[in-house]
Order: structure tokens, then sequence, then C-alpha cells
């Protein structure tokens, strides 16, 4: 496994382009199970590169980009069976140097949800992403479904600027107790760790009302909101149409249930996507199935 650290590096991976797809895996490290699910499902599709980058544009003046945990080479001992090519892990000046005033600004996805707490955070995120997709030139990219909005403002970018990379998005790994894996999970003492279950209980209560037979967006909000009040604070409960992200009085289709909170040091995300056609209550996705023989054979499987 190759550990590439500047653009100059990147030429190592032409000796991996060819007759399968190059896969790209982006992280910020922290690695966890979720992380590590989308490599072995790039894996099926050709070799695989990971970026591991704790992206200083994406964090607000008072987030948490100091403390985001860092350990590279824990990160490179659980990637290393996992057959990834390489790995590119550069030094934020490789990224950000010079004067870096071009920007790439995100469209109406980008508005509300995570976007309207973190000001400034999605403009981070498909800066970054654009660089690396400009480095690497990747054909697949996959990311993962918990960051949801995330996906589709990548979705967004990908389809408005014509970047030639397919996207598939990975479900979201929990706990045993349904807890979303996350690397802020490790912010969370025992008596925390226990109350940011609410999050996955909020969410759980809103589908159940769908299986009742229940498509109005406020009944679903309210059921959210009942149990994110263990939470130190609710930053958003909400209901969403897919890809557009518009607000729906009532549901179909497919949707996506959407929760953030505060508990202790942590903002925590979760979500559910939903396919509602048919009557149904079933899980869907956001960018491109991974599971779907359609999608293997255009990745060029």
């Amino acid at each position: 496994m190759e550990v590439l650290r500047t653009a100059a590096d990147l030429k190592q991976l032409d000796q991996w382009r060819g007759a399968k797809p190059l896969v790209l895996v982006p992280t910020m490290g922290a690695l966890h199970a979720g992380h590590l699910s989308l490599v072995a499902a790039g894996a099926r599709l050709g070799p695989v590169v990971v970026t591991i980058f704790v992206n200083p544009a994406q964090f607000g003046p008072n987030e948490d980009f100091a403390a985001y945990p860092r350990d590279l080479q824990a990160d490179l001992a659980l990637l290393e069976p996992l057959g990834v090519k390489a790995v590119f892990a550069p030094p934020v000046n490789e990224i950000y140097g010079g004067e870096g005033e071009v920007t790439v600004q995100p469209g109406h996805r980008g508005q509300g949800l995570c976007g309207g707490d973190r000001p400034g955070h999605f403009s981070g995120v498909l800066t970054v992403v654009a660089k690396l997709f400009g480095l690497i030139r990747p054909e697949v990219a996959v990311f993962g479904r918990k960051d949801a909005q995330q996906c589709l403002v990548i979705r967004q970018m990908v389809e408005d600027l014509r970047w030639p990379v397919r996207l598939a998005d990975g479900p979201t790994v929990r706990e045993p107790d349904g807890l979303a894996m996350s690397s802020r999970n490790r912010y969370l003492n025992t008596e925390q760790r226990q109350r940011a279950l609410c999050l996955w209980r909020a969410l759980n209560a809103a589908r159940e009302l769908l299986a009742e037979g229940e498509r109005t967006a406020g009944a679903l909000r309210e059921a959210m909101l009942g149990r994110l009040a263990a939470a130190d604070r609710t930053e958003y409960a909400a209901v969403r149409q897919v890809p557009d992200l518009a607000e729906p009085a009532t549901v179909a289709g497919t949707i996506l249930l959407a929760v953030a909170a505060r508990v202790g040091p942590a903002r925590l995300i979760d979500n559910m996507v939903l396919d509602l056609r048919g009557g149904a209550v079933r899980d869907g996705f956001l960018l491109g199935d991974l599971n779907s023989r359609d999608f293997l054979n255009e990745a060029g499987e």
C-alpha cells in the first residue's frame, strides 16, 4: 500500500488505471467500521485510493478542527488488510498552497440543515472534493450515506460541472444499539453516549409512523422532535425530498429523514433515506446503489 503525500506522488496512481475503474474513498481519518465498509464496497469495483485529510475549509471558527482526532498510523493499519492500493495523506499546504481564491459554492441543496448551522461548511466540502477529483482523477467515488446532505451537494456539483466521475453512497454502519458510527463519538462519555441514542430513536419513531401510513411531513417531524428531547440541544429534525432537498407537505417517492443534535461536546447527525414507492417503506440511496448490477456494469466491472 503506497502512502502518498504530494501532488507529484500521485503520478504513481497511473499504474492502476486500466480495465477497472480507479475508485476514490475520501475520508478525514479517525477511521471506523463505517469508513472501512466504503473501502470494501469500492474494492469490488476496482483499485481503491483512500484520502485522509482533515479539511480546514469545512470547519467554522468555533468548531473542532484542532481537536478532531488524528492518528494516521492507526488508520493505515486498518486499511492495509483491505487491499487499498494507495493512501493520499497530504499536508494542508499541499491542498491549500498559495492564495486559494477560487472556491466552489453550493447551490440550494447546501441551504438549511447543516448548511444553516455551519455557514461556509459546504463550500469547504465542495472545494476540497473538487481538488481531490482533479488531483486523483477517479472514475468512481464512494461516500457515506450518513452525511446525506453532503452527498447531495456533491451530486449537484458533479452534475452541474460535468465531472467525469460516477458516485455511489454506502449505508450508515451502526453500533449494536443503533448509534451511527462517527469519529466524533469519541468525544462522548458513558452517560452522553447513552443519550446520543435519541437520534436513532427519533428516526425510528418517524419510520414507524410511515409504516402505519402517515404521510404528513409535520407529523413525522414532531415525532422526531419528541425523541430528541434527550439531547442537550436539537439543531434540526427535518423531512426532505431526494434529491432536491425540498420541504414537502406530504411525502412520496424517496425521502430523507434527518436529525442533528448536540450531546455533550459532540455535534451528531443521523438520517434515514427511505423509498416510499408502491406504498412500502424501504431503504433508499442518494447517489448510486453499490449493490445494483446496473451500477456495477456502468462502473466498468
